[in-house]
């Protein structure tokens, strides 16, 4: 390795310290590192995943100041640099801070408690989402599956494709619910209209879908439209909190995670108002396994606004209104290998991205693609699907037979 003869023996000990100090922190990931003057060492004596090149001294100093907002920004506008399989590597520095916090617990709580205080207003909300959603249709094409689904996939086989995959968790949700034609569902957060489209042509319901994104709600009523839909599914650009009529089920998948904690109590109440007594809804959301404010890089530059659940946390949507919870299922490793296929399709057209918008945009949405795979693979985030409905509805399943037909059929 070769080392500047110009850089002093102090000055060489000084930032191979201080980037130690800082793999220390992070619970000394089996990386190696490269400093701007080409010096390089592992961190461990394990084989390193790949190389995490710091371009320039500025890129330590902003991550001292701030690990994860210093981490993001510095990958993103190019000072620090990966060499070597970038998923491997967030998986790794993933697994490590997951290692490092497995016996913290009442900090993060109290962080998240904090975090969560102030609440999403309509406008803000509104806000929130036109920066990440209202991206554009066709930065989303690029990447998605054919359906445009921007949430879990469901691998129910082993060689699933993503389209298969995203299909098959269409159907999960739709069993789950016991849908039955001529019934009316509300959906809340209807992302670019799968799921209503899905639940209109397969199951014959009538579906009113509610998001405050103008992008997304346009190519849902194009697609409603093109499939000869639009008389039975019906997209409203409206934020939930405006939804009013009364439905037979109720579905959000995806749409918890910017509602806000402060906010929870408020879907609860709409839902009980809207739910008819003998109805059953579900909510899909990201979560976590204990309360844990979100991150702060991902949160002032991906997803504004947003909060990560607990499960704990998700209950004050359902216990201040009585729900009965049926059934509670965990999909985080189908949502590490979402990730992972929506990041190997983004990597496919990443000179399309950094001409659409920019490197710097690229490289952030890289970092957030793969940084979300991660954090499903270690069990530092959550995928769970909640399925309730009101207290005394006795109109229940007595078995999950329905959900897995597949499994129902080989018997």
């Amino acid at each position: 390795m070769s080392v500047d003869t110009r850089y002093s023996l102090d000055e060489r000990s000084l930032d191979r310290g201080l980037v130690r100090w800082i793999m220390k922190s992070v619970g000394n990931p089996r990386i190696s590192v490269r400093l701007w003057n080409g010096d390089e060492f592992r961190v461990t004596e394990a084989p390193p995943v790949a190389c995490m090149e710091f371009r320039s001294r500025r890129a330590v100093f902003k991550l001292l100041r701030a690990p994860s907002v210093g981490f993001g920004e510095c990958y993103s506008e190019g000072l620090i640099d990966i060499h070597g399989d970038f998923l491997a590597f967030a998986n790794e520095i993933t697994a490590a801070v997951t290692q490092r916090d497995a016996n913290r617990y009442y900090i993060p709580r109290l962080k998240s408690l904090l975090h969560a205080a102030r609440p999403n207003s309509l406008s803000r909300s509104q806000h929130n989402v036109h920066h990440h959603y209202d991206l554009g249709n066709d930065f989303y094409k690029l990447w998605l599956d054919e359906r445009m689904v921007y949430t879990c996939a469901y691998y129910d086989t082993p060689a699933a494709t993503l389209d298969e995959a995203q299909v098959a968790k269409l159907d999960h949700v739709c069993r789950k619910l016991q849908l039955a034609p001529g019934q009316k569902v509300i959906e809340a957060g209807c992302g670019w209209g799968a799921l209503a489209l899905h639940m209109a042509e397969h199951y014959g319901v009538e579906v009113i879908a509610y998001n405050n994104s103008r992008e997304q709600v346009a190519y849902a009523r194009e697609r409603a439209a093109a499939l000869k839909l639009d008389d039975r599914v019906t997209i409203v650009q409206d934020d939930y909190r405006n939804i009013h009529e009364r439905c037979d089920a109720f579905v959000s998948v995806g749409m918890l995670e910017h509602v806000g904690l402060a906010n929870f109590r408020t879907l609860g109440a709409l839902i009980k108002r809207v739910l008819k007594p003998d109805g059953i809804g579900l909510i899909h959301s990201i979560g976590r396994s204990f309360p844990n404010p979100p991150d702060p890089w991902i949160l002032k530059h991906i997803f504004p606004g947003g909060h990560i659940p607990s499960l704990s946390e998700m209950m004050s949507v359902f216990e201040p209104y009585k729900f009965s919870v049926l059934d509670v299922e965990n999909l985080r490793l189908h949502y590490a290998r979402t990730c992972a296929a929506w990041l190997a399709s983004f990597e496919a057209e990443a000179d399309k991205v950094a001409d659409l918008y920019s490197e710097e945009f690229l490289r952030a949405w890289r970092l957030y693609l793969a940084g979300s795979s991660a954090g499903f693979e270690s069990g530092t985030l959550q995928l769970y699907q909640v399925v309730f409905a009101p207290r005394g509805n006795n109109d229940v399943p007595w078995t999950r037979e329905h959900q897995y037909p597949r499994a129902a059929e080989s018997h």
